[in-house]
């Protein structure tokens, strides 16, 4: 837990952690990989707000990436490749790892230990995504330095030697894995000795249950392959527990005592896009085609998600929206290049069907342009996120947020079959939805509406769907940044401020 406001003891207990990992030689003597850890205390090091900001960001991006991975259903190989290729560029993945390395990681996981210890939704969506990461960390060490690794946590399970393995145990063994696996059984028997992990029985009984371990003097005789599973099971019991620790500590301490400066960060990371600024102007925002009013009703037809295909058809059926929604639409047709001009007129255009000039003027027309960044404080307001949208909840009578949220199942079905969507599909759809995955539900409508592409990245942004949706279709060429793929965030703005510790 950082340190910020927990205490002397806290503080002390992690500094006495920090000196005693210094202090140990066997890791560096057996060329044990510190990026792998379980992070028992976390680092004593001074870190800039920024820095730990910083830090966060890029774990979220890999944690990101890997709840992606598995939502679509990746495995294996693949997981691996894209768990590897998120880590290298978020800069948690150097061989050997430097110093830096082992801190951001250590920095970035109580970060987010502390930003997704406050509901049981963020703490299983974190559980379960730093126990994959760490599944894929444990996967890629040697068999020397898994052994050192169990050692060093105190978790009970040794491997077995060459002097233990005798004949008597080998046959055991051989018995017991025909039993489940007979084709495997040369293969597993084929590494001898170094094949096997001796574990306390009482710690494998689901093993033990289903006789798939052979035991012999109080130990199960487990097969490496098994070993991951169980060694990840401790991972994710001893988390489970530091989580609902630090979720009373933010309680009683940090979220009051640091609501000015620290707590702000922290509860903005779990909501926080970490994709392309679409509201900006420029290389990082801008698309590669000039949207007008004549093109508007086509441009919805073809490439609006149905987000903003929902908001556009509303407001032209009943020449309104509430407040809620015409933020949301306003801010999205901003996104996808619709000039001032072209946007006030449009809005004017339907409004006026319904309410005289006059009170359009007086009522609605500030808002267009403040939207724009051209009234009050002229800020540059970008676009709703799709984790914005799906975080709203309409009353009735208003459109905004997410339809694969907020829609009852047959308004869903109906508006995906007005799309052309085959029934077949318009069911996985559906049931995606059901199943909470609305971005997922979101990408799988783009590829039914798209001839079978993809948003590789997947869909985290409704202009970032249109972009993609207009370059499928030929209208625009990709912009520098690969196509299918969100680019980074810039540096995240945040006031300066002195360094915290942490704990």
């Amino acid at each position: 837990m950082f340190a910020v406001g927990l205490g002397k003891k806290d503080q002390a207990r992690a500094r006495e952690a920090k000196l005693a990992k210094e202090n140990d030689s066997v890791f560096a003597n057996a060329g044990l990989s510190n990026s792998i850890s379980m992070y028992a205390n976390a680092p004593a090091d001074d870190v800039e707000l920024e820095e730990f900001e910083l830090y966060a960001l890029d774990r979220i991006k890999i944690l990101k990436a890997i709840d992606d991975g598995l939502s679509t259903g990746k495995k294996g190989p693949e997981m691996k490749t894209l768990i590897d290729s998120k880590m290298r560029e978020c800069g948690l993945q150097t061989t050997p790892p430097r110093d830096y390395d082992v801190r951001k990681d250590e920095v970035s996981h109580f970060a987010l230990r502390m930003a997704y210890c406050r509901t049981d939704e963020l703490r299983r969506w974190f559980l379960q995504n730093e126990c994959t990461l760490f599944k894929h960390k444990f996967d890629g060490m040697q068999p020397n330095q898994k052994a050192l690794f169990l050692k060093t946590h105190d978790m009970g399970y040794q491997p077995v030697d060459d002097a233990e393995y005798t004949d008597e145990i080998k046959e055991g063994i051989r018995n017991t894995i025909k039993t489940f696996a007979n084709k495997e059984v040369d293969e597993i028997m084929a590494k001898g000795a170094n094949g096997f992990y001796k574990v306390p029985f009482e710690e494998v009984f689901d093993l033990v249950r289903s006789r798939r371990v052979f035991l012999a003097g109080g130990s199960a005789y487990v097969p490496q392959k098994d070993l991951t599973s169980l060694v990840v099971g401790v991972f994710r019991s001893r988390l489970s527990k530091a989580l609902a620790m630090t979720s009373r500590r933010w309680a009683q301490h940090v979220a009051g005592e640091e609501k000015d400066r620290l707590a702000p960060v922290i509860m903005s990371l779990s909501k926080r896009y970490i994709g392309r600024d679409y509201g900006k102007q420029g290389a990082d925002g801008a698309v590669s085609e000039v949207i007008t009013l004549k093109d508007l009703n086509k441009a919805a037809a073809e490439s609006f998600p149905l987000c903003a295909k929902h908001l556009f058809r509303k407001v032209k059926e009943d020449h309104h929206l509430r407040h809620e929604g015409r933020r949301q639409l306003q801010l999205y047709l901003k996104g996808i290049g619709l000039a001032l001009e072209e946007a006030m007129l449009f809005w004017k255009t339907e409004f006026c069907k319904k309410i005289p000039a006059e009170k359009f003027e007086k009522e609605y027309a500030y808002a267009v342009r403040h939207a724009y960044g051209k009234e009050g404080k002229r800020v540059d307001y970008t676009p709703h996120t799709c984790m914005k949208c799906i975080a709203a909840n309409p009353g009735n009578g208003e459109h905004h947020g997410c339809p694969f949220k907020t829609f009852g199942e047959e308004g869903l079905r109906a508006a995906l079959s007005g799309m052309s969507i085959k029934p077949a599909k318009v069911n996985e759809i559906v049931e995606k939805a059901k199943g909470q995955h609305y971005q997922l539900a979101c990408g799988m409508t783009f590829e039914a509406t798209h001839e079978g592409k993809t948003i590789d990245a997947g869909v985290q942004h409704p202009n970032q769907y249109f972009q993609e949706s207009r370059k499928a279709l030929g209208y625009a060429k990709g912009d520098g940044e690969g196509e299918g793929v969100v680019s980074p965030e810039k540096v995240p703005v945040t006031p300066g401020q002195k360094a915290i510790g942490v704990n």
